[in-house]
Protein backbone atom coordinates (compact mmCIF):
# COMPACT_ATOMS: atom_id res chain seq x y z
CA UNK A 1 0.00 0.00 0.00
CA UNK A 2 1.18 3.28 -0.88
CA UNK A 3 1.04 6.19 1.97
CA UNK A 4 -0.14 9.30 -0.30
CA UNK A 5 -1.56 9.50 -3.75
CA UNK A 6 -1.01 12.25 -5.98
CA UNK A 7 -3.28 13.33 -8.79
CA UNK A 8 -1.93 15.63 -11.85
CA UNK A 9 -3.88 16.57 -15.37
CA UNK A 10 -1.21 16.43 -18.13
CA UNK A 11 -2.38 18.06 -21.47
CA UNK A 12 -0.56 16.52 -24.45
CA UNK A 13 -0.66 16.37 -28.28
CA UNK A 14 0.90 13.68 -30.87
CA UNK A 15 1.00 12.34 -34.19
CA UNK A 16 -0.60 9.29 -34.44
CA UNK A 17 0.83 7.97 -37.62
CA UNK A 18 3.49 5.33 -36.30
CA UNK A 19 1.24 4.11 -33.30
CA UNK A 20 -1.44 1.49 -32.51
CA UNK A 21 -3.12 3.73 -30.85
CA UNK A 22 -3.57 5.52 -27.38
CA UNK A 23 -4.53 2.12 -25.41
CA UNK A 24 -1.38 -0.07 -24.26
CA UNK A 25 -1.66 -3.63 -26.01
CA UNK A 26 0.56 -6.21 -26.06
CA UNK A 27 3.26 -6.45 -28.24
CA UNK A 28 2.63 -3.02 -30.32
CA UNK A 29 3.93 0.77 -30.54
CA UNK A 30 1.16 3.02 -28.47
CA UNK A 31 1.21 6.47 -27.44
CA UNK A 32 0.65 5.06 -23.59
CA UNK A 33 3.24 2.65 -23.47
CA UNK A 34 5.59 5.29 -24.62
CA UNK A 35 4.46 7.51 -21.91
CA UNK A 36 4.59 4.78 -19.61
CA UNK A 37 7.72 4.04 -20.05
CA UNK A 38 9.20 7.71 -20.27
CA UNK A 39 7.50 8.40 -16.82
CA UNK A 40 9.73 5.50 -15.29
CA UNK A 41 12.93 6.68 -17.07
CA UNK A 42 12.58 9.85 -15.76
CA UNK A 43 10.77 9.51 -12.44
CA UNK A 44 13.22 6.03 -11.54
CA UNK A 45 10.04 4.14 -10.52
CA UNK A 46 6.95 2.34 -11.92
CA UNK A 47 4.54 3.53 -8.95
CA UNK A 48 2.18 5.22 -10.99
CA UNK A 49 -0.85 4.80 -13.58
CA UNK A 50 -2.54 6.88 -16.06
CA UNK A 51 -5.89 7.52 -17.24
CA UNK A 52 -6.96 9.45 -20.41
CA UNK A 53 -10.48 11.45 -21.63
CA UNK A 54 -10.55 8.94 -24.05
CA UNK A 55 -8.65 6.62 -26.43
CA UNK A 56 -7.79 7.28 -30.00
CA UNK A 57 -7.42 4.35 -32.72
CA UNK A 58 -4.38 3.29 -34.34
CA UNK A 59 -2.97 5.98 -37.02
CA UNK A 60 -5.11 8.76 -35.23
CA UNK A 61 -3.33 12.00 -34.11
CA UNK A 62 -4.29 14.39 -30.98
CA UNK A 63 -3.57 18.01 -30.96
CA UNK A 64 -4.83 18.30 -27.55
CA UNK A 65 -5.59 15.56 -24.88
CA UNK A 66 -5.62 15.05 -21.86
CA UNK A 67 -4.28 12.17 -19.01
CA UNK A 68 -5.01 11.76 -15.46
CA UNK A 69 -1.47 10.66 -13.85
CA UNK A 70 -1.86 8.69 -10.56
CA UNK A 71 1.06 8.90 -8.54
CA UNK A 72 2.13 7.11 -5.21
CA UNK A 73 4.05 8.27 -2.01
CA UNK A 74 6.09 10.84 -3.72
CA UNK A 75 4.84 13.71 -5.63
CA UNK A 76 6.43 15.03 -8.88
CA UNK A 77 9.45 16.93 -8.51
CA UNK A 78 9.36 20.83 -8.61
CA UNK A 79 11.63 22.58 -10.75
CA UNK A 80 11.38 21.94 -14.28
CA UNK A 81 10.08 18.19 -14.55
CA UNK A 82 7.83 19.42 -17.50
CA UNK A 83 11.00 20.23 -19.69
CA UNK A 84 12.99 17.05 -18.44
CA UNK A 85 9.96 15.02 -19.18
CA UNK A 86 9.36 16.38 -22.67
CA UNK A 87 12.91 16.22 -23.35
CA UNK A 88 12.60 12.32 -23.04
CA UNK A 89 9.49 11.45 -24.65
CA UNK A 90 9.60 10.99 -28.59
CA UNK A 91 9.84 13.46 -30.94
CA UNK A 92 5.73 12.86 -32.02
CA UNK A 93 4.39 13.00 -28.46
CA UNK A 94 4.36 16.42 -26.60
CA UNK A 95 3.27 17.55 -23.04
CA UNK A 96 2.22 20.89 -23.54
CA UNK A 97 1.33 21.09 -19.14
CA UNK A 98 1.02 19.47 -15.75
CA UNK A 99 -1.03 20.58 -13.38
CA UNK A 100 -2.02 19.23 -10.46
CA UNK A 101 -5.35 18.44 -9.27
CA UNK A 102 -7.34 16.81 -6.37
CA UNK A 103 -8.91 13.48 -5.75
CA UNK A 104 -12.37 14.16 -6.39
CA UNK A 105 -11.34 15.05 -10.60
CA UNK A 106 -12.44 12.40 -12.70
CA UNK A 107 -10.73 12.83 -16.08
CA UNK A 108 -13.30 10.25 -17.89
CA UNK A 109 -16.30 12.64 -16.92
CA UNK A 110 -14.25 15.61 -17.26
CA UNK A 111 -14.82 16.70 -21.34
CA UNK A 112 -17.93 18.88 -21.57
CA UNK A 113 -16.89 18.95 -25.63
CA UNK A 114 -14.89 17.21 -28.04
CA UNK A 115 -14.31 18.53 -31.70
CA UNK A 116 -12.97 16.18 -34.46
CA UNK A 117 -11.34 17.42 -37.68
CA UNK A 118 -10.62 14.83 -40.50
CA UNK A 119 -8.06 16.53 -43.17
CA UNK A 120 -9.03 14.92 -46.83
CA UNK A 121 -7.91 16.30 -50.49
CA UNK A 122 -9.00 14.98 -53.63
CA UNK A 123 -7.36 14.39 -57.38
CA UNK A 124 -4.23 13.64 -58.74
CA UNK A 125 -2.42 11.03 -56.15
CA UNK A 126 -0.24 14.16 -53.71
CA UNK A 127 2.93 14.16 -52.06
CA UNK A 128 3.75 11.27 -49.73
CA UNK A 129 4.52 13.15 -47.11
CA UNK A 130 1.31 14.22 -46.70
CA UNK A 131 0.34 10.62 -45.79
CA UNK A 132 -0.09 11.31 -41.86
CA UNK A 133 -1.66 14.23 -41.99
CA UNK A 134 -4.70 13.54 -44.96
CA UNK A 135 -6.06 10.85 -46.91
CA UNK A 136 -6.56 11.70 -50.90
CA UNK A 137 -9.18 10.87 -52.56
CA UNK A 138 -8.58 10.01 -56.12
CA UNK A 139 -11.16 11.58 -58.93
CA UNK A 140 -13.64 14.10 -58.09
CA UNK A 141 -16.00 14.87 -54.52
CA UNK A 142 -18.89 17.28 -55.05
CA UNK A 143 -17.56 19.50 -51.91
CA UNK A 144 -20.85 21.25 -51.97
CA UNK A 145 -22.87 18.19 -51.73
CA UNK A 146 -20.79 16.92 -48.97
CA UNK A 147 -21.23 20.03 -46.70
CA UNK A 148 -25.24 19.63 -47.30
CA UNK A 149 -24.63 15.99 -46.04
CA UNK A 150 -22.22 17.25 -43.21
CA UNK A 151 -24.74 19.82 -41.88
CA UNK A 152 -27.56 16.65 -41.50
CA UNK A 153 -25.94 14.98 -38.59
CA UNK A 154 -26.29 18.53 -36.79
CA UNK A 155 -28.92 17.68 -33.71
CA UNK A 156 -29.82 14.97 -31.17
CA UNK A 157 -30.09 12.17 -33.67
CA UNK A 158 -29.70 8.09 -32.74
CA UNK A 159 -26.06 7.60 -34.22
CA UNK A 160 -26.47 3.11 -33.86
CA UNK A 161 -25.13 3.26 -37.37
CA UNK A 162 -22.26 4.80 -36.90
CA UNK A 163 -21.08 3.26 -33.97
CA UNK A 164 -19.39 0.25 -34.67
CA UNK A 165 -20.34 -3.09 -33.24
CA UNK A 166 -22.51 -1.52 -31.16
CA UNK A 167 -24.29 -3.49 -28.70
CA UNK A 168 -28.09 -3.20 -28.05
CA UNK A 169 -27.24 -1.70 -24.62
CA UNK A 170 -24.98 1.21 -25.97
CA UNK A 171 -26.35 4.65 -25.51
CA UNK A 172 -26.21 5.68 -29.39
CA UNK A 173 -28.59 8.21 -29.35
CA UNK A 174 -25.88 11.79 -29.21
CA UNK A 175 -25.96 15.55 -30.00
CA UNK A 176 -23.83 17.24 -32.15
CA UNK A 177 -23.03 20.52 -31.76
CA UNK A 178 -21.75 21.51 -35.17
CA UNK A 179 -21.01 19.45 -38.33
CA UNK A 180 -19.25 20.87 -41.28
CA UNK A 181 -17.15 20.63 -44.33
CA UNK A 182 -14.59 23.79 -44.59
CA UNK A 183 -11.60 25.11 -46.63
CA UNK A 184 -8.62 23.79 -44.61
CA UNK A 185 -6.71 26.48 -43.66
CA UNK A 186 -5.87 25.54 -40.28
CA UNK A 187 -2.51 23.27 -40.91
CA UNK A 188 -0.34 23.99 -43.30
CA UNK A 189 2.68 22.71 -44.92
CA UNK A 190 5.00 22.96 -48.40
CA UNK A 191 4.02 19.58 -48.99
CA UNK A 192 -0.02 19.76 -49.03
CA UNK A 193 -2.02 20.26 -51.69
CA UNK A 194 -2.87 23.54 -53.19
CA UNK A 195 -6.36 22.73 -51.45
CA UNK A 196 -7.58 20.37 -49.03
CA UNK A 197 -10.32 20.18 -46.71
CA UNK A 198 -11.92 19.31 -43.22
CA UNK A 199 -14.77 17.47 -41.83
CA UNK A 200 -15.21 19.60 -38.62
CA UNK A 201 -17.54 18.05 -35.80
CA UNK A 202 -18.02 19.24 -32.18
CA UNK A 203 -19.81 17.10 -29.54
CA UNK A 204 -19.47 16.06 -26.14
CA UNK A 205 -18.51 12.47 -26.83
CA UNK A 206 -18.10 9.98 -29.74
CA UNK A 207 -18.80 6.52 -30.42
CA UNK A 208 -15.78 4.10 -32.10
CA UNK A 209 -14.71 4.92 -35.28
CA UNK A 210 -17.99 7.28 -35.63
CA UNK A 211 -16.57 9.96 -37.40
CA UNK A 212 -14.84 7.80 -39.57
CA UNK A 213 -18.50 6.18 -40.56
CA UNK A 214 -19.51 9.63 -41.03
CA UNK A 215 -16.56 10.65 -43.44
CA UNK A 216 -17.00 6.96 -45.15
CA UNK A 217 -20.75 8.23 -45.95
CA UNK A 218 -19.68 11.86 -47.13
CA UNK A 219 -16.92 10.52 -49.22
CA UNK A 220 -19.35 7.85 -50.72
CA UNK A 221 -21.89 11.41 -51.15
CA UNK A 222 -19.16 12.77 -52.87
CA UNK A 223 -19.03 10.73 -54.83
CA UNK A 224 -22.58 9.99 -56.00
CA UNK A 225 -22.55 6.67 -54.48
CA UNK A 226 -25.39 7.85 -52.45
CA UNK A 227 -28.08 10.70 -51.83
CA UNK A 228 -28.79 12.85 -48.93
CA UNK A 229 -32.26 11.08 -48.44
CA UNK A 230 -29.42 7.78 -47.68
CA UNK A 231 -27.90 9.45 -44.80
CA UNK A 232 -31.06 11.05 -43.29
CA UNK A 233 -32.15 7.12 -43.43
CA UNK A 234 -29.26 6.34 -40.97
CA UNK A 235 -30.34 8.76 -38.76
CA UNK A 236 -33.91 7.54 -38.43
CA UNK A 237 -34.90 6.37 -35.34
CA UNK A 238 -35.36 2.67 -35.20
CA UNK A 239 -32.85 2.40 -38.60
CA UNK A 240 -30.60 -0.24 -39.02
CA UNK A 241 -28.25 0.10 -41.72
CA UNK A 242 -24.74 -1.49 -41.61
CA UNK A 243 -22.40 1.21 -43.06
CA UNK A 244 -19.19 -0.50 -44.73
CA UNK A 245 -17.30 2.58 -45.66
CA UNK A 246 -14.97 3.37 -42.52
CA UNK A 247 -12.87 6.09 -43.94
CA UNK A 248 -8.77 6.12 -42.96
CA UNK A 249 -7.57 6.87 -39.94
CA UNK A 250 -4.67 8.52 -40.45
CA UNK A 251 -6.95 11.64 -41.87
CA UNK A 252 -8.14 12.25 -38.57
CA UNK A 253 -7.31 14.32 -35.37
CA UNK A 254 -8.51 14.92 -32.12
CA UNK A 255 -8.80 18.68 -32.69
CA UNK A 256 -10.23 19.83 -28.99
CA UNK A 257 -11.39 19.24 -25.65
CA UNK A 258 -13.06 21.71 -23.39
CA UNK A 259 -13.12 20.66 -19.74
Amino acid sequence: MFDKRYYYLLKIQYLGFRYHGWQKQPDVLTVERMMERTFSYVLGHKNFKLLASGRTDAKVSANVAYVELFLNDTPLPNGDFLDLFNANLPQDIRCLSITEVDKSFNVMNAPIQKEYIYLFSYGDKKHPFTAPYMVNIAGILDIELMKKGASLFVGTHDFRNYAYKANPETKTINRLISSEIVTNDIYTASFFPEESYIFRVKGKGFKRHQVRLMMGVLFDLGQGKITLDFINKTLADGSIIKLEHIAQASGLMLHDVVI
